[in-house]
């Protein structure tokens, strides 16, 4: 592993449901090393240690001083982003605590079992998170600072192909490019009517005297939210979606239901639980409608056809998907779909929907599938797909015409790693750093801490 992408693998992560974590008081504290300005406490590796253990972390070698050379070199950028006047927005330190509190709530179960779990209050468990989140996001940033300028010329990747022995080149999955047409059942209006009336029925409910959390926990189809009795979590206008935020942000008395909110979710009723600033908590129900088994099966014959029709050459897949598939984000792009880990068009099997997979091992390229139903895991909506194999590439050795980028990539990671060792090298020459002679024998990686 490259000391970019382990520099910082053993931060500090809250673990809950884990009793040892309040034995941290019993440890001893002493200042074990100085960084510039930056003490490393004894507590600070005890405390990683332990989490790494529970997590199953395992290194080769003496763990607690691999944990304690990565606490020195998060000193090292801190201290390099103090001199350089870096800094990270607040806003954005903010809501990355707010999204790691709302995940610790979700998993203890409440906010209350959190506190105990903890042995502290939630305020103090937020002011915590908000140094190790404000730290962590300013040594990533000074990390990006430091290898920003390596580029790589189609020379340098072109020599560096030629240099690579053959036995060492990467070996390439098979990858596939896909095309993709959805076709989704509609709702009857009577549908949903039958929704927003049930919504009603709930607004009534709640302003007789109903407790609004009691009826997100039985009835709110945000399974996630719903186990919490609707709550969100603090969160900005962005993070939510426009006719939502639309809303939210107007409610001013946590008594007060919202008027039904529709989004590309289904229906919504929200309640405010508190408001920080450009924050905000609140609580909803969410109800889906649901198409009936007519609109089901007429959805899957549109789909059909449209199959047919492009088997038939009487209308092009990329035509068809422009006219007729309700995707927005691939419909403009000849339904052609884009792989979310890297941005490009390729994908290797595993990282492919496993209904979409199981059609691709009976079809060669230009193959139209059959209409097939797929699920929507982020709306929760069921809707039926037309797939076109585009492309398969086998599985090889990296070649320069093939796999460009990929070269281009693994180039210029060594050469940000090289960066980044030589820039430890000259920050440990020209800063103060102090260590404790019983930490002095560690087998570091980089041989620059002690003086």
């Amino acid at each position: 592993m490259s000391v970019l992408n382990r520099c910082f693998l053993l931060l500090v992560v809250l673990i809950l449901g884990i009793s040892s974590l309040k034995s941290q008081s019993n440890v001893i504290d002493e200042v074990i090393a100085v960084v510039g300005d930056n003490p490393v406490l004894r507590s600070d590796v005890e405390y990683q240690y332990q989490q790494a253990r529970m997590q199953g972390v395992t290194f080769p070698g003496d763990m607690k001083c691999h944990i304690f050379e990565q606490l020195l070199l998060q000193n090292l950028l801190l201290e390099q982003a103090k001199i350089d006047s870096v800094d990270v927005s607040e806003n954005m330190v903010i809501s990355n605590v707010d999204r790691q509190i709302n995940e610790f709530i979700n998993r203890a179960g409440s906010r209350e079992r959190l506190e105990e779990w903890l042995n502290k209050p939630l305020h103090q468990i937020r002011r915590e998170q908000r140094v190790l989140v404000r730290n962590q996001m300013l040594t990533q940033q000074m990390q990006g600072i430091i290898t920003d300028d390596v580029r790589v010329t189609p020379a340098e990747v072109r020599a560096f192909y030629r240099r690579m022995p053959e036995d060492s080149l990467p070996m390439v999955p098979a990858q596939f490019e896909i095309q993709k047409i959805s076709v989704e059942p509609q709702v009857s209006i009577d549908e949903e009517e039958r929704i927003k009336t049930r919504l009603r029925d709930f607004q009534r409910q709640i302003n007789e005297g109903r407790d609004f959390a009691t009826l997100a926990v039985l009835f709110s189809e945000d399974q996630m939210s719903a186990a919490r009795g609707g709550e969100l979590g603090y969160m900005t206008r962005a993070e939510l979606v426009p006719e939502f935020a639309r809303v939210a942000f107007t409610l001013q008395d946590p008594n007060r239901v919202s008027q039904i909110v529709e989004t590309e979710f289904g229906y919504h009723i929200i309640q405010l639980i508190e408001r920080q600033g450009d924050r905000i908590n609140v609580r909803h129900i969410l109800l889906r409608p649901r198409a009936s088994a007519d609109e089901v099966s007429k959805a899957r014959q549109k789909a059909d056809s449209i199959a047919n029709l492009i088997r038939e050459e009487k209308i092009s897949f990329e035509e068809a998907a422009l006219f007729h598939s309700m995707d927005k984000e691939t419909r403009l792009n000849g339904g052609v779909m884009i792989n979310p880990r890297n941005q490009s068009t390729k994908f290797e099997i595993q990282h492919i929907l496993p209904a979409i997979a199981r059609q691709l091992e009976r079809m060669e390229v230009g193959d139209v599938t059959s209409a097939f139903e797929l699920m929507n895991e982020r709306l929760g909506k069921n809707y039926f797909a037309v797939v076109r194999l585009k492309s398969r590439t086998e599985s090889h050795r990296a070649n320069i015409r093939d796999d460009y980028q990929l070269l281009q990539t693994m180039l210029e990671n060594q050469k940000r790693e090289e960066a980044f060792i030589d820039w430890i090298i000259r920050r440990q020459r020209e800063t103060y750093i102090t260590i404790s002679p019983n930490w002095i024998n560690c087998q570091f990686e980089h041989k620059g801490w002690v003086k």
